[in-house]
């Protein structure tokens, strides 16, 4: 092997090697001081407003509470000035009023203003709290949501990667062979084609995840039975080839209320997901059983099961789960996810636990159709 093909090989592997959950520090570090920083902006202005309400609020109840002391400390003296001029014909001096009630207003004008500070001291310390905390809680969808997309960003631009330096590689590699014969050039076009489809594939249902989260699907009666002969036709090559049996049991007058072609899609994903992760020669057991309103579509396979801790993440997007099997099986973790938005724009649901006996069971739960 020459140093050029040693080359191309430590860039092979340096490309498909690298773990697409290794995230980057210095990315992290950065998205958690903008949300930090947003957070205590966020929070100084909820303790402006809060504290600007509660100036306004002391201050004017202090204002009515001395004014209202300064009307009663009027009439009082005016009340006792006439009963000591009734009773005893003692001529009062006007100023000892005055000036008894002038030490009162100021003692009690204190008070009030000691009042006011200590209410809002509190205020602002309670008010800085609770406003750190609801910052907090309003921005908390914001930057899962950020986390998320981030995330979401690097695993497509990993996926996106791999196809990209599979067909990098084997160019240069086939550029710097001096002799090839025309039975190479088929294959490294074959070869080609089938990492551009693996890309078309990729931005399809990149784009089918963006339909889906705006869309508005009309919803109208569709027949269940056909909803699965459909899929099953569609996953029927893979089927043949690992000599997998549908075996489906459901009724014949069954009727949901959904989007037929997404639904159709739906189905399709979860069994082609079924016969992807089934041994060779076994069945996948696809029924249908009705709940009340609801009609519960159950896709089950034999295969290994799901592992406890791939469970929760089983429906995010790019998520594929245990290495060790899904770098046996093609895709990009996009199926799953899909499925689960096509439910939501068909009002229904997907749930996936693992079966008793073994093997991974999908449940698709579907409006009934009321006749």
């Amino acid at each position: 092997m020459d140093k050029f093909q040693e080359k191309m090989q430590g860039y092979y592997h340096s490309i498909f090697d690298r773990d697409p959950d290794e995230s980057d520090p210095e990315s992290a570090h950065w998205s958690e001081g903008i949300f930090h920083s947003a957070r205590l902006k966020l929070t100084g202005f909820y303790l402006l407003i809060l504290i600007i309400f509660s100036l306004v609020l002391t201050l004017s109840l202090r204002s009515l509470a001395g004014r209202t002391f300064d009307r009663a400390g009027q009439s009082d003296s005016g009340v006792v000035r006439q009963l000591i001029n009734n009773y005893y014909s003692v001529p009062v001096q006007p100023n000892f009023f005055n000036d008894y009630q002038d030490r009162q207003s100021a003692d009690v004008r204190r008070e009030l203003n000691e009042d006011v500070i200590i209410i809002n001291l509190i205020a602002l310390v309670v008010g800085g709290i609770l406003s750190y905390w609801y910052a907090g809680k309003a921005l908390g969808p914001i930057e899962k949501a950020h986390d998320a997309q981030a995330r979401f960003a690097a695993d497509a631009s990993h996926e996106l990667r791999t196809p990209l330096a599979a067909l990098r590689l084997e160019n240069e590699v086939f550029l710097h062979q001096k002799n090839s014969s025309l039975e190479e050039s088929r294959d490294l076009i074959k070869s080609n084609l089938e990492e551009a489809q693996r890309l078309e594939n990729l931005a399809d249902n990149l784009l089918a995840l963006t339909q889906y989260n705006n869309v508005h699907l009309s919803l109208q009666p569709v027949r269940l039975l056909s909803l699965v002969q459909h899929a099953s036709e569609n996953t029927s090559k893979l089927a043949k080839e690992k000599h997998i049996v549908l075996s489906t049991d459901i009724p014949k007058r069954a009727t949901v209320v959904g989007h037929e072609e997404s639904l159709m899609q739906l189905i399709t994903i979860i069994v082609d997901n079924a016969i992807k992760y089934s041994p060779k020669d076994t069945t996948i057991h696809i029924h249908a059983v009705k709940d009340g309103d609801n009609y519960h579509l159950s896709i089950r396979d034999e295969g290994p099961g799901i592992s406890q801790e791939d469970l929760p993440f089983i429906f995010d997007r790019l998520y594929r789960g245990d290495k060790s099997r899904s770098a046996k099986v093609a895709g990009y973790g996009l199926g799953l996810s899909l499925a689960q938005e096509i439910a939501h724009a068909n009002k229904a649901s997907v749930v996936v636990r693992n079966y008793p006996q073994g093997g991974a069971q999908f449940v698709v739960t579907l409006v009934a159709n009321k006749v």
